[in-house]
Order: structure tokens, then C-alpha cells, then sequence
């Protein structure tokens, strides 16, 4: 039986050199590789100096390009992550980007990118996170974003993005982070946003947004696993319902600066991890309830710049709580 064995490893060892040799060699798919061509050629781009060679999978001896992640599919590597931030790109999204079908990850934040998110980012239907903030982008969200079916995460933050927040990102069944918060939206914070069962963090603070809370959460059952809410710096008016009581994951509720008036209602405390409240610099009356100040997990109560009653005190020194780029790890 020995020999037999032995005569098999010949074989063994030319199929493994075969499957290396052809995984050494698979092609780049020409679609991705004209793509980020276009891009590289463009004048706004040429700061990043790294791209190096016609190939962005890597030809030879040339590595991939920096910021570029492939992945073989068949007899062809195509892109599948896009990660390019902090340089200073110049100019206007690029259009040749929604030609890579195959991205999974685009993060072209803290760059210097202008005008409209084109409606031809719909076709990256495999995008599972789109982080474009701090950039110069405008113009109102194409819905088509409410295309891309697997995103979890989208950051269009520190933008000046305009028009109403689109209700097409309810149709992201996926979607846990969304950050839409220093922009220049109006209207209403569509209630649809409620439907999203896998969503935990909503920001759309620091925009010109108006309505009320109850009206965000009229859907029955909604807001299923949030945990934190900015709500802060908007035109925001009415009061905190009871309802809010409701969407029992919630952790973070930030309502800071905005125009809401009325009583804090002790179901409010029925909230079971609530963790941060802020309320300052609204037109809030009454009394705190007492039931608030006996939670268990409640660290930071911040009041100032309304019309309590005197003797009503704040909880915890007030503190800003900030994104790191760990939330955009998928």
C-alpha cells in the first residue's frame, strides 16, 4: 500500500502548483481596472501618489494599489473595498466609483469632495458601508441609496447636503449606524425610519428639521433595538410623549437645543437602560420626575436653559459624546 501513496504526491503537488499559479495569475476584471484608471486620471486625484501602475488588484512586482482591497472571483480579481480618506481629494464624486459592483466597503471621508452623491450609487448593490462625512458634498440624497439592500452602515455627516431626509432609507433592511447630522436638511424625520429592525444609532442632529417626537414614533412597534437617538439642534417642538417609553433599548436620548415644550412624563423613567438625557435649551416646565432620579443606569440628566421649577437639579457633568472611527467597523 506504501507505494500507491507515495505515487499519488507527484500528482498532488502539480494540481496545488496549478491552483497557486492560477490564483497568481488571475486577471483584474478590465470594468474595475478602467474604472479606478478614470478615477486616478482625474486632476483632484492625483494627490494620492501611491497608485502606481495600471493595475489596482497589483501587476508583478507592483503591490495594489493603496486603499485598494480585491478579491478573486472565478478566473478574475475584482474590487471589493475602496478606503481612500484623509488626502485631500478634490472635485466632485466620482461617477467611475458605482461602475465597481463588487465594493463592499466605500470610505472616501475627510477629503475635499463637492457636489451631488450621483443617483448611479444604487448600482453597488453589494455596499455594506458608504462613509462620506466631512466632506463639501450638497445637493438633496438621491433615494436611490434605498437601493443598496446590505449597507449597515451610512455616515454622510459634516456635509452640506440639503432637502428632506429621503424615506427610501427605510428600505435598508440592514442598516444599523446611520449618521446624517451636520447638514442642512429640513422637514420632517420620516416615521418610516422606524421599521428599520436592525437600526441602533440615528443622528440627524444639527440640521434645520422640524416636528415632533410623537410623530416619529406613530409606527406601531417602532425603533425596535435603538439605542441612541440625536435629536439635538433642530427645530424640533411639542413635548416627550409617554409612548417614548416604548422603544425600550434606548440609551442615548439627545434633545438639546431645540424648541420642545411641556412636562417631563415619568414614563420616561420606565426607559430600562436609559443612560444619557439630555434636555438643555428647550422650553421643557414642571417638575423632574422623582422616579428619574432613582434609575439605576441614568448617568447624565443635563437640564440648563429651561423653565423647571426651582430646586429641579441636573445629573452628571455634562459631556460630548463623539463618534470614533471604531463605529464604522462592519
Amino acid at each position: 500500500m506504501l507505494p500507491k501513496m507515495v505515487s499519488l504526491w507527484p500528482l498532488t503537488l502539480i494540481c496545488f502548483l496549478a491552483f497557486s499559479v492560477s490564483i497568481t495569475h488571475s486577471k483584474t476584471l478590465k470594468r474595475d481596472v478602467k474604472a479606478l484608471n478614470e478615477i486616478k486620471a482625474s486632476l483632484g486625484w492625483r494627490v494620492v501618489y501611491a497608485w502606481i501602475g495600471d493595475d489596482p488588484c497589483g501587476d508583478g512586482d507592483l503591490p495594489p494599489w493603496s486603499g485598494v482591497t480585491c478579491s478573486t472571483q472565478g478566473d478574475y480579481r475584482v474590487v471589493t473595498e475602496l478606503e481612500v480618506y484623509a488626502v485631500s481629494i478634490i472635485g466632485p464624486f466620482p461617477i467611475a466609483v458605482t461602475n465597481l459592483l463588487d465594493l463592499t466597503r466605500l470610505d472616501l471621508h475627510n477629503n475635499k469632495l463637492t457636489g451631488p452623491i450621483p443617483p448611479q450609487i444604487g448600482r453597488l448593490r453589494r455596499l455594506r458601508m458608504l462613509n462620506l462625512r466631512w466632506n463639501k458634498l450638497q445637493d438633496v440624497l438621491p433615494p436611490e441609496i434605498g437601493e443598496l439592500k446590505k449597507l449597515a452602515h451610512l455616515s454622510l455627516s459634516f456635509n452640506n447636503f440639503k432637502g428632506e431626509i429621503p424615506k427610501e432609507l427605510a428600505n435598508l433592511p440592514e442598516l444599523r449606524y446611520l449618521y446624517l447630522q451636520e447638514n442642512r436638511f429640513t422637514g420632517r424625520i420620516p416615521p418610516e425610519l422606524g421599521t428599520l429592525q436592525n437600526l441602533r444609532h440615528l443622528d440627524v442632529g444639527n440640521n434645520h428639521l422640524v416636528g415632533t417626537i410623537r410623530e416619529l414614533i406613530r409606527i406601531e412597534g417602532c425603533f425596535p433595538v435603538l439605542r441612541n437617538l440625536y435629536l439635538n439642534n433642530n427645530y424640533l417642538t411639542g413635548g416627550v410623549p409617554a409612548q417614548l417609553a416604548n422603544v425600550t433599548n434606548l440609551e442615548i436620548l439627545y434633545l438639546s437645543y431645540n424648541k420642545m415644550s411641556g412636562v417631563i412624563p415619568t414614563a420616561v423613567a420606565d426607559i430600562p437602560k436609559l443612560t444619557y438625557l439630555y434636555l438643555d435649551h428647550n422650553q421643557f416646565s414642571g417638575r423632574i420626575p422623582n422616579a428619574l432620579y432613582k434609575h439605576p443606569f441614568l448617568k447624565e440628566l443635563y437640564i440648563e436653559g429651561n423653565g423647571f421649577r426651582p430646586g429641579v437639579d441636573p445629573i452628571g457633568a455634562h459631556k460630548v459624546l463623539e463618534l470614533s472611527d471604531t463605529d464604522f467597523l462592519v
